[in-house]
């Protein structure tokens, strides 16, 4: 399992909430869809791919086939999944203080619920409640998503340029050509790697680093041995 995927970060996490008041979230999320403005602080996180809440009733779990036992389950669930980039604190504390009073709408009926304020108790009870990841892709694992945007924009840029690439002199070409390059300045930096393109392979790239470090030590003890005995 694992929830890193190069430098995106995968969070999932279920919240009991009482299946009579599960109606009152889905109404605050439906007025967080017709108001924007609600959430309007999450827009000036980039580290953020995605968030999305849902709530799933205690009857809308999958029932695949008839040997599967029914659950009887007492509460409805909500559901909050996102991909960011960065570590959990960062992510965790930067969403508490973009849109503290969301939050605390979005999770108020849920059972032991802390409010995000103060940091520690929200830690606390987003920790207690997430789930690993079992199978996490990402498709530009080296790419954070201010990497993307910034590749969209010199992608549109770039065509907007062909388009006008035949038209006028030389001079005027060049002229476009340098105010290209000068709009696109913060764009067009490298993408360097992470440390740590997933837990799996890191864990594999720690297991190898130890068999060599073994083999490197039986090696040298077999050299001092074999020393001795010709001493």
């Amino acid at each position: 399992m694992s929830n890193i995927a190069g430098k995106a970060y995968a969070m999932n996490v279920i919240t009991p909430i009482r299946w009579y008041t599960a109606w009152l979230n889905k109404l605050f999320f439906w007025v967080a869809l017709k108001r924007p403005s609600t959430l309007l602080g999450l827009s000036t996180l980039s580290l953020i791919h995605y968030a999305r809440w849902t709530i799933i009733g205690p009857r809308q779990f999958p029932h695949l086939s008839p040997q599967q036992p029914r659950e009887n389950l007492r509460y409805a669930y909500m559901l909050f999944f996102s991909n960011f980039n960065g570590s959990w604190d960062q992510y965790v504390d930067s969403f508490t203080f973009a849109i503290p009073g969301g939050l605390d709408l979005f999770w108020k009926w849920n059972l032991r619920y802390s409010k995000s304020v103060a940091l520690t108790p929200f830690h606390d009870y987003i920790q207690y409640n997430q789930l690993e990841t079992i199978h996490y892709y990402n498709a530009y694992p080296l790419a954070t998503s201010n990497d993307i945007k910034a590749a969209q924009n010199v992608k549109d840029k770039l065509i907007a340029f062909d388009h006008l690439a035949e038209q006028g002199s030389d001079e005027q070409f060049m002229q476009r050509y340098r105010g290209l390059l000068r709009g696109l300045q913060h764009d067009l930096g490298s993408m360097h790697p992470t440390p740590i393109i997933s837990m799996s392979a890191y864990q594999v790239e720690k297991r190898e680093r130890w068999h060599a470090e073994q083999k490197q030590h039986d090696t040298t003890a077999n050299s001092l041995n074999k020393e001795h005995e010709h001493g």
